[in-house]
Order: C-alpha cells, then sequence, then structure tokens
C-alpha cells in the first residue's frame, strides 16, 4: 500500500513518522507545523523536528488525478481555469470602473465645496471691511474723547444717543492691552511681597467700629442700595447705586451728596468709579450701561450692549474699556470714550445667564460667573475660554481678584466662599459660613492682604491664614456692597436698609 501524508491526504515526496501519533507525514507540511505549534497535529502532543523519523522509500510514485488521466480531461481542465481567469478578469475591470466614477464624483463635489468656501470667505472678509468703516450715520457722530462737561451725541430730548455698534478688536487696542499687562506687571514684580507701611495691621482692624451712617442717600419709597464703589485715587469719594434708579456720588469727608444721577429706568446693579477721571458707571437690568460726567451731573454715553439685563461691570486697567456681563449669555467689551462695543462673545455651549465679571488685575483675562455654577475664566485677546471652575452649587454671586494677580475669590447661593489658585488652577479653600448666609459682595484691599465679604452680615479675612478678623452686623438688612479705604483706614457698606456706613478705629 502507499504511503499518505496524514495533513495533505497525498503521497508524500520525503515521508517521516511521528513517534508521538505513530502517524505519517510530508517532512515539509509536518516541520512547518511544528515550527509554529511545536506539538502532534493529530494529538497535541508535544513534538520536536528531532523526534521525527525518516522512512526510506524507492521512487515514490503519485497517482493521477482521474481528471487528468487523458488529453481531452486535461484540455478541459485548461478550458476551466482559462474561463474563470476571463471572469475574473472581467470583475476587476468592472470595479476599476465605478471606482472611477465614484472618484470622478468625489472630486466633483471638492471643486464645488471649494468654489463656495471661496465665495463664503470673500463675502465675510467684504462684510468685515464694510463694518470697520462703516461711518455712523448723521447724528450720531461720537469725538473720540468724551468731554466731562458734553454728552458724546446728544438727541431731541436733550438725552444722549445710544451706540450698539459692534467695531471689532484691532490690532492696535490688543497691543494696548498687552502694553498695559507689562507695565502692571513690572510694578506688581517691584512692589514684591512687601506690605505698605500705611496698611492697618489686623490687630488694629479688629477693633474696628461704625463710626458713621447715612441713610438719605436714596428714596425711601423703594428703599435698597444695590452696589457700591469708592474712587481709586481718591477712595473719600463714594459712589452708590439704589434700587430707586438713581446713581449717587457721596463725599465722605463733607459727608454731602455731591450728584445724583437719574436716568436707568430700572434699579441699578453695578457702578464703577473711574480712578483719574470725574466719570462714573452705571449698569441696570434695563439692558443699559451708562457713562456719566460727575461734575456736569448728566449722562455723557449710553453703551447698549446687551439684549437683557446687565448683571456686572468691570473696568480695564487702562481706564477706557468697560466689561460687562448680562442676562442674554454674552459679556461684552466696550470703548467707553465712544461708546461702541467693540466685541460681544458667549459660550454656546453653556448656554446659560452670566451673574457677573470682573477683570484681573494685568486686564489681559477676565472671570465671569454664571446661573449654574460655573466659574469661567476668559483670554481678552483671544476672546476664549481657558478655564472653569466648578465645585459651587447655585448662582455665582460675587469674584474677586487678589491684587497680586494669583488668588480668585468667589462667592455663590450655596453659603460658601472659595479661593481659587489660578497658578494651579484648583481651588485651595473652602470657608463654610453660616446656613442660608448670602454673599453678595466680595473686595480684596488695594495691598491684596485682606478680604472681605458682604452679605447677611460683613466679615474680613486675612489673606493667606484666611482667618476672620472682622465682623459687623450692623445693618438692618442684606449688605450689598462692601470696600476698603486707602490701605485699609476705613471701611464702609451698603445694604438693603437703605444706608451707606463707615467703620474705622
Amino acid at each position: 500500500m502507499s504511503l499518505v501524508c496524514a495533513i495533505s491526504n497525498e503521497v508524500p515526496e520525503h515521508p517521516c513518522v511521528s513517534p508521538v501519533s505513530n502517524q505519517v507525514f510530508e517532512r515539509r507540511l509536518i516541520e512547518k507545523y511544528i515550527a509554529e505549534n511545536g506539538t502532534d497535529p493529530m494529538n497535541g502532543q508535544p513534538l520536536s523536528e528531532e523526534q521525527l523519523i525518516d522512512i526510506k522509500v524507492s521512487h515514490p510514485i503519485r497517482p493521477k488525478a482521474p481528471s487528468a488521466t487523458s488529453i481531452p480531461a486535461i484540455l478541459k481542465s485548461l478550458q476551466d481555469e482559462w474561463d474563470a481567469v476571463m471572469l475574473h478578469s472581467f470583475t476587476l475591470r468592472q470595479q476599476l470602473q465605478t471606482t472611477r466614477q465614484e472618484l470622478s464624483h468625489a472630486l466633483y463635489q471638492h471643486d464645488a465645496a471649494c468654489r463656495v468656501i471661496a465665495r463664503l470667505t470673500k463675502e465675510v472678509t467684504a462684510a468685515r471691511e464694510a463694518l470697520a468703516t462703516l461711518k455712523p450715520q448723521a447724528g450720531l457722530v461720537a469725538p473720540q474723547a468724551v468731554p466731562a462737561s458734553q454728552p458724546a451725541a446728544v438727541g431731541a430730548g436733550g438725552e444722549p444717543m445710544e451706540i450698539s455698534e459692534q467695531v471689532g478688536m484691532t490690532p492696535e487696542i490688543i497691543q494696548k492691552l498687552q502694553d498695559k499687562a507689562t507695565v502692571l506687571t513690572t510694578e506688581r514684580k517691584k512692589r514684591g511681597k512687601t506690605v505698605p507701611e500705611e496698611l492697618v495691621r489686623a490687630e488694629d482692624l479688629s477693633k474696628y467700629r461704625q463710626v458713621a451712617s447715612h441713610a438719605g442717600l436714596h428714596s425711601a419709597s423703594v428703599p435698597g442700595i444695590l452696589s457700591l464703589d469708592l474712587c481709586p485715587s481718591d477712595t473719600n469719594k463714594v459712589l452708590t447705586g439704589g434700587a430707586d434708579k438713581n446713581v449717587v456720588v457721596f463725599d465722605k469727608n463733607e459727608e454731602q451728596i455731591v450728584a445724583t444721577l437719574k436716568g436707568h429706568t430700572k434699579k441699578v446693579t453695578s457702578v464703577i468709579y473711574h480712578p483719574s477721571q470725574s466719570v462714573v458707571f452705571s449698569a441696570s437690568p434695563d439692558s443699559t450701561i451708562r457713562v456719566w460726567s460727575v461734575s456736569g451731573g448728566n449722562c455723557v454715553q449710553v453703551i447698549r450692549a446687551h439684549e437683557a439685563g446687565v448683571t456686572g461691570l468691570s473696568l480695564h486697567a487702562t481706564g477706557d474699556y468697560l466689561l460687562s456681563s448680562s442676562e442674554d449669555q454674552y459679556w461684552a467689551f466696550s470703548d467707553i470714550q465712544t461708546g461702541r462695543v467693540l466685541t460681544k462673545v458667549t459660550d454656546e455651549s453653556a448656554g446659560c445667564a452670566l451673574t457677573c465679571a470682573q477683570f484681573h488685575p494685568d486686564g489681559l483675562i477676565f472671570g465671569t460667573g454664571t446661573a449654574d455654577s460655573q466659574i469661567k475664566i476668559w483670554d481678552l485677546k483671544e476672546r476664549t475660554n481657558v478655564a472653569n471652575f466648578p465645585g459651587h452649587s447655585g448662582p455665582v454671586t460675587s469674584i474677586a481678584f487678589s491684587e497680586n494677580g494669583y488668588y480668585l475669590a468667589t462667592g455663590a447661593q450655596d453659603s460658601s466662599l472659595k479661593l481659587w489658585d489660578l497658578r494651579k488652577l484648583k481651588n485651595f479653600k473652602t470657608i463654610a459660613l453660616d446656613n442660608n448666609y448670602e454673599v453678595k459682595s466680595l473686595v480684596f484691599d488695594q495691598s491684596g492682604t485682606y478680604l472681605a465679604v458682604g452679605g447677611s452680615d460683613i466679615r474680613v479675612y486675612i489673606c493667606k491664614q484666611w482667618s476672620e478678623v472682622l465682623n459687623f452686623s450692623e445693618h438692618s438688612g442684606l449688605v450689598t456692597g462692601v470696600a476698603f479705604g486707602e490701605n485699609a483706614q476705613f471701611l464702609t457698606s451698603t445694604g438693603m436698609d437703605r444706608s451707606l456706613k463707615f467703620y474705622s478705629l
């Protein structure tokens, strides 16, 4: 009987036998199998090439296949193989033609898309150029510098015209912001960690008591002072915004009202005193921001940057630009000299109202608080959201950057105060306040040594230790604003009880 390979079922040219299974194999096939598996293919037992035993045979004869036993059968086999090759060739040609058609269609679509993109890019460029060169209509021309005694543009009724055109951030403006930031950073490095000698020490601050209270600044019919600010260059000048729709400038030394500014149609929720000009700013749920001349006692500019109530206001360190946040989910960056909105941005993914806004001391980044408890940090030059600080629950009510630019204090409707390290982008301290404590105002003093919290009462913390050094509960209503005098020589606060109070030794 002839030998047959257990793997190929054909007569082997070099037969060998496996001592593990006693089966005959073609040596070429069994060696390949052993190299891949290391076992006998019949029973799976370990097997190596050295164990194989060659079988000596003389001239093995392979039996011919039944189909190749005659010339006609061989010709038939060749014809079948030729037909199979031709059919395969035809199928490949068909596939090639289909692929060519698909490629041609794809190239046509790509070319059409490129044409559309080019046309849209051209239209956008043309629109931007038109917007940049668009001249204001007759009667809306505003001077580059707004005189303190005259409005920029006055309508028939004596009210300043409202300008809401969005201009864009020009390279000159961006360079101006960068130059100012460089100067501020250099000044901060020069100061280093030294504390001003005139700064009130913590042991003296803890002895502060109420020394004055003024309740006649705003109307008694609609009680409540909602916002507070001091002039940075002269902290004896106090600015308040009330529920009676009025803005009031008060002189601490003279103890008298300097100006009452009327024009808002709803309560005034944010106020800012310009550090070097006799100009103040105010914002309101009536969706307007107003620029007022203190000496003239009138409104010189109305900036209509938002479609809903304005919730936050912050002045850039240059003194030329104003940041605002709104319930319309946008923040806006406006030029106070022309009243024009330079840029307006929203976080479309969040889709949530903004509740407050504050510039970083360098002016290149700023923070906003949202109604869904998020604190967002933005890059002003790129107009992008660069960091988010989750952790609060409830709407964020107030945020404040420390003077050194390292810390951010935030408060929300969760009875807690959180402190964030802007270098590490993390929360390093949470101060739990009393149950149902409402945080309405946060402010660092000019040296960054103390942090004041206004809300259900007034609390002052010393930075780095974050220990409480002062606590006042003189207001009969909610405290809405708190501010430090120069070198913390005094502390001032406003509240829903319609009073402005001063505290010192």
